[in-house]
């Protein structure tokens, strides 16, 4: 790339993430209410400031008193990474635990641009790096999850980060530097939310696989660092929830339970494919450009088969989840849903006959450009012309859509 391309790349990189900032920090949502979990998170994060570190057994102790007496399952105060970078914002700044909560989804969603725009770029270059961050942009999942105080965005961000990770350690084995990152970003991510699982699961996948696609080199670091970081998280949860007594029992109640809660009954379930059908909903053409090049893969597409067994290993595990179905956890798909869209956008314009390169380039810039504009269309129906869409569930979008009326 001649000098001049480059700085018109950079400076456009820069456009983008300023622009799909700014569409996380204005309050574009119509549902202005508080949520159920955006409850439960303010009561954590007001008592995890007025007590500290030292009252957190307690207050893990009063949710398990409390869950006891209810037939349905609530979110337990275990997600904690959300809710101390909450606390300690709410510290700092002097902002209600809610607004903090907020403000805090709404930066790790700029962070999860950042993040989606690097690991891109080091997974498949520049040109799939600058389009997979203005389509992450304008994705309505992404924006929806920095406007409201809900850990899925957050999680997100540490999800794709470990995953970058990952692709370090195979491309460089042995590296101290990327060792260390890989297993503080699985050990934070296990302290954010019990759908780590699904992203070790993906990692197992990845690994394993390895062996055929030759991602990179697996070292006896890298697969101890893969148990030793989620090992690190676990132990650290321990602690906060005042012994390994406590701990399970969190877990066994909040799991056991949310097969007897009403919501999740109605809105959780349903067939394998019910994650296609909801992202169908939200980002069709994303979507089925992304399946288009499932069905074209080649063996030497490596980014595109390490993006492809990352949803799929993952997906196979939460589309299995009885009454634990929900859009809100797929948002982890969104970069690499993304990165397989555009290679189809790539691969479609390379098979136009006699078009000069040229011609060829403007055209897949103008698709990326129009599955944006799309996409923010989509965020327009479901979060702002709707003002019932908070929870992502199938029955609100297709009521959002007028499908249902």
């Amino acid at each position: 790339m001649n000098p001049s391309l480059k700085r018109l790349w950079l400076l456009t990189a820069i456009l983008v993430f300023i622009g799909g900032s700014v569409l996380r920090v204005i309050p574009f949502a119509a549902f202005k209410g508080i949520g159920f979990d955006e409850t439960l998170y303010r009561v954590y994060v007001t008592e995890t400031v007025r007590t500290g570190l030292a009252g957190y057994p307690d207050i893990v102790d009063q949710y398990i008193e409390h869950q006891k007496t209810l037939t349905g399952s609530i979110l337990p105060p275990l997600r904690f990474l959300y809710i101390g970078v909450s606390s300690l914002w709410a510290w700092i700044s002097g902002h209600q635990p809610l607004a903090a909560l907020y403000q805090v989804a709404s930066f790790f969603s700029i962070l999860t641009l950042a993040v989606s725009f690097g690991f891109t770029y080091r997974l498949a270059g520049r040109g799939a790096a600058l389009a997979v961050m203005a389509m992450m942009a304008c994705a309505p999942t992404q924006i929806h999850m920095s406007q409201h105080a809900l850990v899925d965005g957050f999680f997100t961000f540490w999800a794709l980060l470990t995953v970058w990770m990952l692709w370090e350690n195979l491309q460089k084995p042995n590296h101290r530097g990327w060792l260390a990152a890989y297993i503080a970003s699985l050990t934070l991510l296990v302290m954010t939310k019990e759908n780590s699982a699904f992203v070790f699961v993906a990692i197992l996948a990845l690994l394993v696989t390895n062996r055929w696609l030759n991602f990179g080199t697996v070292t006896r670091a890298l697969v101890g660092g893969t148990f030793l970081g989620p090992a690190l998280g676990v132990c650290a949860l321990i602690t906060l929830a005042g012994g390994l007594e406590s701990f399970l029992t969190v877990y066994i109640l909040s799991v056991s339970k949310n097969f007897t809660l009403q919501y999740a009954i109605l809105t959780g379930d349903g067939p394998w494919h019910r994650y296609l059908v909801d992202l169908l909903l939200v980002s069709p053409i994303v979507l089925l450009l992304a399946i288009g090049t499932v069905f074209q893969l080649r063996r030497e597409q490596k980014a595109e088969w390490f993006s492809t067994i990352f949803i799929a290993a993952s997906y196979l595990i939460m589309c299995n989840l009885k009454y634990g179905m929900n859009l809100r956890y797929a948002n982890m798909w969104d970069a690499p849903l993304r990165l397989l869209a555009f290679t189809q956008v790539g691969s479609i314009a390379a098979r136009v006959p006699r078009l000069p390169a040229r011609w060829r380039e403007i055209a897949v810039i103008a698709a990326v450009v129009g599955i944006c504009a799309y996409d923010l269309h989509q965020y327009w129906v479901l979060g702002i012309r709707f003002p019932r869409f908070y929870e992502m569930v199938t029955e609100i979008l297709l009521r959002a859509q007028n499908i249902l009326k």
